[in-house]
């Protein structure tokens, strides 16, 4: 591992430790919906609790700061014993902290509430370092992000990954090498940011079969009607990917006008009509890819999942399941469709990162990961 790991520590009774984990989950009318990423860092959290560690445990919700963790809370009290501190620092934190005893957890609120925190602002980080004798991230979905209590407290406390973190960085650097015959899935949105990480994809995979928003960008460089459907500022005309013989061409597409939805075969989009998904036929030519594939890394949705389109999205989970290999899954929405259906058990590994795995997979490494391994 090129991280140190907290279960290196042998002692840890007694110990203030802080942890940044990954409890940033859906919440609708005050309850979490989907607790998968809090169910990920319930290891950490029982080695360290079991250990006699007082936990101070962080995260944030949300993307502007004005969610409460509360509900988190409530999740989390069923398994532990545990405060929540209506503030981030100050001076209840600080009673909070000094109150806890051996294997309890005091959870802060909402880290972003702080404007400091995606500063990366250094006395934010000495505030928070002040409450702890050691530093654990394990929160990988997060650590494409410079922020405060994910960097700057790396230079701060001794530091060390979480049981999940050093999980994650595992089974993705498995992706980075895999076996033959490979797959690799891509979906959602925002091609233009994805450019890199598919030809590099090309050049380690054996097929790549690409879906979501983003297969609107092929299929028009390809010279296809698009209609409405939403495209990337980026032209793929000129680009070897618009043609590339590992990439696997879509057959057909599911396509809406005035909320009537049919299937279409890619020549025959009409102008106003939306690409909200990909089609039947399609999934039925992947199908035999994924039956004799060795690896397969999938992330994003193959439609607009946050819409209703999961058909296929469903329908591609079911067969990697139903298959011998090595299968890498992450992003929320993929994941969610894994669980909505009850396969989680049947694949290699679901990741708790989105943007942080794509980040990874395609320059190796993030920067939060980077702090740790400075903290060596």
């Amino acid at each position: 591992m090129e991280v140190k790991v907290i279960s290196e520590v042998s002692d840890l009774k007694g110990k203030y430790v802080f942890v940044r984990a990954p409890l940033n989950v859906p919440i609708e009318d005050g309850k979490v919906t989907n607790a998968f990423r809090i169910n990920q860092c319930i290891p950490t959290l029982t080695y360290l609790c079991e250990r006699g560690a007082r936990v101070i445990l962080c995260s944030h919700l949300g993307k502007d700061g004005s969610e409460s963790i509360a509900p988190v809370f409530e999740v989390l009290q069923k398994q532990f014993v545990i405060t929540l501190s209506p503030e981030v620092t100050g001076e209840r934190t600080t009673q909070l902290r000094n109150f806890l005893n051996d294997g309890e957890v005091l959870l802060l609120e909402n880290v972003r509430k702080d404007e400091r925190e995606m500063k990366n602002d250094m006395g934010f980080a000495q505030e928070l370092a002040t409450l702890a004798d050691i530093f654990v991230n394990d929160d990988f979905a997060a650590s494409h992000r410079e922020h405060a209590s994910l960097s700057s407290i790396c230079t701060l406390l001794p530091s060390y990954a979480g049981l999940s973190f050093a999980h994650e960085l595992e089974e993705l650097t498995k992706a980075l090498n895999p076996q033959s015959p490979s797959l690799f899935i891509l979906g959602g949105a925002k091609f233009e940011t994805k450019i890199p990480l598919v030809e590099k994809f090309l050049s380690l995979y054996d097929t790549v079969f690409i879906g979501g928003a983003i297969a609107n960008d092929i299929l028009k460089a390809k010279g296809y009607e698009v209609g409405m459907s939403l495209v990337s500022d980026v032209d793929l005309r000129e680009s070897p990917l618009a043609t590339h013989s590992k990439i696997l061409p879509l057959i057909d597409v599911v396509v809406v006008k005035d909320g009537v939805q049919r299937v279409a075969v890619i020549d025959d989009v009409r102008s106003d009509e939306s690409i909200l998904d990909v089609g039947p036929a399609s999934i039925e030519s992947l199908k035999p890819y994924i039956a004799d594939a060795q690896t397969i890394l999938w992330n994003g949705p193959l439609g607009n999942y946050e819409g209703g389109f999961k058909e296929q999205t469903l329908t591609c989970a079911k067969a990697i399941a139903e298959s011998n290999a090595f299968s890498v899954v992450g992003g929320g929405d993929t994941v969610a469709a894994i669980e909505a259906s009850h396969l989680s058990n049947s694949f290699g590994f679901l990741s708790t990162a989105g943007g942080a795995m794509l980040t990874f997979l395609e320059v190796g490494t993030l920067p939060a990961l980077e702090a740790l391994k400075k903290n060596l």
